[in-house]
C-alpha cells in the first residue's frame, strides 16, 4: 500500500500542465454531457486532442486511437445535438436503445475490441513494447461505444462510459499518468450521476410522448 502511495505522489509530482488541463476540461465536459449541454463537445476537443499526445508518449497507442476517434466524433455529436426540425425544436432527445440497438452496440465493442486487441499485440512485438493489449482494447472498445452512443443521445451510452473509467483507472496508474487515473476515478462517479440523470430524462420523454419504458 506505501509502495502505491507513493508511486501516486511521485506521478503527482511529475504531472504536466499538459496533463491538468486535459483532466479539468474532461471533468467540465463529462458534466456538460449529464446536464445535456453542447458545451460538452468543444470542452471535449480540449481534453481529447491533449490526450492523443500523452498516450501515444505513454505507448497506450490504443488509448490513443480512442480520442483521435473521440475528437472525430466530437464535431459529427456538436452537429447533430445542435440539429432542429422546422419548428426549431431539437431533433434528438435521450433516449433508450431497442433491441435492435442493444445487438449492435454489442457487435460494436466486440469488433473493436478484438481489431484493436490484435493490432496492439502486433506492435507489442516492436514498436510499443510496454502496451498493455487485453487492458488497452477493453477500454479503448467501451470508449468507441460509448462516445458513439452518446452522439444519439442514447442511456446506454453512459454503461459503457462507466465501463471505460473502470479499466482506465489502473492502466493510466501503472503507466505513470497518476493524476490522469486519479481523474478517471472521478469520472466513474460522474458517469453514476450522468445515467441517473438520462434515465430520467428518457422517462420524461417517453410519458410526454405516451410510451411506456
Amino acid at each position: 500500500m506505501e509502495s502505491v502511495w507513493q508511486q501516486f505522489l511521485l506521478g503527482a509530482k511529475n504531472a504536466t500542465a499538459l496533463e491538468y488541463i486535459a483532466v479539468f476540461s474532461g471533468i467540465a465536459s463529462v458534466y456538460f454531457s449529464r446536464i445535456q449541454n453542447v458545451l460538452v463537445y468543444p470542452v471535449g476537443l480540449v481534453n481529447t486532442i491533449i490526450y492523443i499526445y500523452l498516450s501515444i508518449k505513454g505507448d497506450l497507442l490504443g488509448e490513443a486511437s480512442v480520442n483521435l476517434y473521440y475528437t472525430i466524433m466530437s464535431i459529427i455529436g456538436w452537429l447533430a445535438w445542435i440539429k432542429k426540425d422546422e419548428q426549431k425544436k431539437l431533433v434528438l432527445n435521450v433516449s433508450f436503445s431497442d433491441s435492435v440497438l442493444w445487438r449492435n452496440q454489442i457487435l460494436f465493442f466486440i469488433f473493436f475490441y478484438v481489431a484493436i486487441f490484435l493490432v496492439l499485440s502486433f506492435l507489442k512485438k516492436g514498436f510499443a513494447k510496454d502496451a498493455i493489449p487485453w487492458a488497452d482494447a477493453f477500454a479503448s472498445a467501451t470508449a468507441f461505444t460509448g462516445m458513439w452512443l452518446m452522439t444519439k443521445k442514447k442511456v446506454e451510452s453512459w454503461y459503457w462510459w462507466i465501463a471505460t473509467d473502470i479499466a482506465s483507472i489502473p492502466l493510466y496508474f501503472v503507466k505513470g499518468y497518476v493524476i490522469t487515473s486519479v481523474y478517471y476515478t472521478i469520472l466513474f462517479f460522474m458517469a453514476i450521476s450522468g445515467l441517473l440523470a438520462w434515465i430520467k430524462s428518457a422517462n420524461r420523454v417517453n410519458l410526454q410522448n405516451g410510451n411506456t419504458q
